[in-house]
């Protein structure tokens, strides 16, 4: 059936939501079900899988295609590119095929993700106007599916981009789940192995020339380590 539920493998935790949601939400606890098989239920539905895609920069299209997401505060943009694929009569072809899977896949990215505020998405660029208008459609047709509220600009600006917003309703994904790397202090990018290895040779010297040691013990990531 097309009902939805929520199945847990904790007995405690399920009597836990009964009660709440008898208490709070009128006919919510009937959905709540013991899940009694072996495989853990994050396997059992590749959840792990599809908490990845939604965490990394670069997500492929199953067409060769790829979309690049980058978040910031201000502002979500996506990026499509064809990448490798090839399959199609003409080039034409290829960028159509590659921006309709890529609105099908935005618009549940958007969900999983659940990315709020301003949204810019950058389709290939489309000489026939059919393309555009199939490609705008699809994209109206997968947001309509979503239960937060969103608003899309309709058509494409000047620069050939999508301008949409979708309401926040809580901190998205990767808010949730993540925390600015260390090592590049948030920025997205971390230095190569060549520029670590003079930091490390500059502190050396530093170190050297201020206490005289005997020895250094230098720890650091094969790449650097080997150069």
């Amino acid at each position: 059936d097309n009902k939805q539920y929520i199945r847990i493998d904790s007995m405690a935790i399920i009597r836990s939501m009964r009660a709440c949601g008898n208490k709070f939400v009128r006919g919510s606890a009937g959905k709540v079900q013991h899940y009694k098989g072996e495989r853990t239920r994050f396997d059992l539905y590749s959840i792990d899988e599809e908490v990845a895609k939604a965490l990394v920069r670069r997500v492929e299209l199953n067409s060769g295609g790829y979309r690049i997401v980058d978040q910031t505060e201000a502002l979500t943009t996506i990026d499509v590119n064809t990448g490798g694929y090839v399959g199609a009569r003409n080039f034409d072809d290829t960028i159509f095929k590659t921006n309709l899977e890529a609105a099908q896949a935005i618009a549940r990215q958007l969900r999983l993700r659940n990315l709020g505020g301003i949204i810019i998405v950058d389709f290939i660029d489309m000489v026939r106007e059919d393309h555009q208008q199939a490609v705008l459609s699809e994209f109206k047709k997968q947001l309509a599916r979503d239960r937060v509220k969103t608003m899309s600009s309709g058509s494409f600006s000047q620069l050939g981009l999508v301008e949409m917003t979708r309401k926040r309703t809580r901190e998205s994904l990767a808010h949730m789940l993540c925390e600015p790397c260390e090592a590049c202090q948030g920025k997205g990018s971390v230095k190569t192995a060549r520029s670590v290895c003079y930091d490390i040779l500059r502190e050396i010297l530093r170190e050297a020339r201020q206490f005289n040691p005997r020895e250094f013990r230098v720890v650091a990531s094969p790449r650097v380590v080997e150069l």
